[in-house]
């Protein structure tokens, strides 16, 4: 049996658990990064949603922004949701002054874009990549990609019918950057988990 690739997801603040239960549903080895010791271990990094200036205060804080940097920059696959996407972003509309992003990604995003937590709601998304069925998103407190460069692939789009969010990008990948303004997580549907998990099987020696 081939060994199954380590794929780590960020646990300094955020929905970590709900990540690694969708993980280990897709075959991988799922583990919980707190420290550099730990992120050396993984072959792939999950940046969770959450609040992303709490986040960015506290990879800080870990010392973990320059080597997430460092192993992004070796092309370790990262997927980033709702605040993940934040954080791997190179730009940030309306972001905290102090903010720092890891960056990594040719996108700016718009924080908050879809309103406050009152805001949140649900649409489904075609998203071809991860299949013919559409994707149920649920959207909280989230961004949504603003500009993007060239190496960007758009691979789902709000539906028309919301407003300023119709036709905004909401799911982008990167070469080996992958990044999803809503939380899969939460729906049982795992297939942007094992789209993640793929991508870590292909860059993995």
């Amino acid at each position: 049996m081939t060994q199954q690739p380590t794929v780590g997801v960020l646990a300094v603040q955020g929905d970590v658990r709900e990540h690694l239960g969708a993980l280990e549903s897709t075959g991988v080895v799922a583990m919980p990064v707190r420290r550099s010791s730990e992120l050396a271990e993984v072959a792939g990094l999950v940046l969770p949603g959450g609040e992303s200036t709490t986040i960015d205060k506290l990879i800080r804080i870990f010392e973990l922004r320059d080597p997430i940097r460092a192993r992004i920059a070796d092309g370790m696959p990262v997927y980033g949701s709702c605040a993940g996407m934040i954080l791997l972003a190179d730009q940030i509309v309306d972001g905290t002054t102090d903010q720092l992003p890891i960056g990594g990604m040719s996108i700016s995003v718009r924080r908050n874009a879809f309103g406050r937590q009152v805001d949140s709601f649900e649409c489904h998304l075609d998203m071809p990549v991860v299949g013919p069925e559409p994707v149920q998103a649920v959207f909280i407190r989230a961004p949504w990609v603003q500009e993007w460069g060239g190496a960007v692939e758009v691979l789902a789009r709000v539906p028309e019918g919301h407003g300023d969010a119709s036709g905004r990008p909401v799911a982008v990948r990167q070469g080996n950057l992958l990044a999803t303004s809503f939380h899969p997580e939460v729906t049982g549907d795992h297939r942007v988990h094992s789209y993640f998990a793929a991508m870590v099987r292909a860059a993995a020696p």
